[in-house]
């Protein structure tokens, strides 16, 4: 930790990301979902400053290792900016190499997305998204589906059946 105003028990002002705790959760997924995640790591950023209207991850992959399972967002616009490594952005059918330095933007209600890493290193990137309630998730290559209600995911089968 960098600062923290004095006398103060709130928010730090700044920090060292690297310093921040993985997220205690590896996923929110479904547990049959969720082990598709291994080797996903996130510093949850944002919520160290109490940030409610957005959030930022600093997210390393592990070689092999896969940021989501292939999603778009009906209401919530992501971002991704590679800090170290090479990671392929796949978008449907297309794959783009990203490399430190690159961007991508994924406006709501857009092609669905995920990142992979296929490289023998880790690749670092923050990840910025914002958390609009009522936020619902598709998963063209999955049976499942989201909904951000009261601050949390709700997942369900396409079918409505929860899990």
């Amino acid at each position: 930790m960098i600062d923290r105003p004095k006398g103060e028990m709130a928010e730090p002002v700044a920090v060292i990301a690297e310093d921040v705790p993985p997220r205690t959760k590896p996923s929110n997924y479904p547990a049959v979902f969720a082990e598709r995640m291994a080797g996903r790591v996130k510093r949850p950023l944002g919520d160290v400053f109490g940030l409610h209207n957005f959030g930022v991850n600093l997210t390393t992959l592990e070689p092999g290792a896969v940021s989501a399972l292939q999603h778009s967002h009906s209401r919530q616009d992501e971002f991704v900016y590679v800090l170290e490594g090479e990671v392929v952005l796949v978008t449907g059918g297309k794959e783009t190499i990203l490399h430190p330095g690159a961007c991508a933007g994924f406006r709501a209600g857009g092609t669905a997305h995920h990142l992979e890493n296929r490289s023998g290193a880790p690749v670092r990137y923050l990840e910025i998204g914002d958390r609009s309630e009522g936020d619902e998730v598709s998963y063209p290559a999955d049976d499942l589906q989201a909904v951000r209600e009261d601050g949390a995911w709700r997942f369900r089968h396409k079918d409505g059946s929860p899990y």
